[in-house]
């Protein structure tokens, strides 16, 4: 299986969709919570080629986009391919 991670804020509603969207197909993520942590947004941001909105979502190391292009992967039914 891929490694997927998450750079999320914790009262973000983007957020909380692209994680119930993952724990729904039993995906296993790893989550960076930034809220607050300049350092880890810094990091975040030069992952994901400048994008500063979260969350932001790296499956193998490949930056998707955010909880839109997770849900767009899923209903074109690509996201299990990337996974798997």
């Amino acid at each position: 299986m891929a490694k997927v991670e998450i750079y999320t804020w914790q009262s973000c509603p983007f957020c909380i969709r692209a994680k119930l969207l993952l724990n729904k197909k039993d995906i296993d993520f790893i989550e960076y919570e930034i809220d607050g942590d300049q350092k880890a947004r810094a990091k975040m941001i030069v992952r994901a080629n400048g994008r500063k909105t979260v969350p932001q979502i790296f499956i193998d190391d490949k930056g998707i986009g955010g909880c839109d292009e997770l849900h767009k992967l899923e209903k074109e039914n690509k996201l299990d391919l990337l996974i798997n």
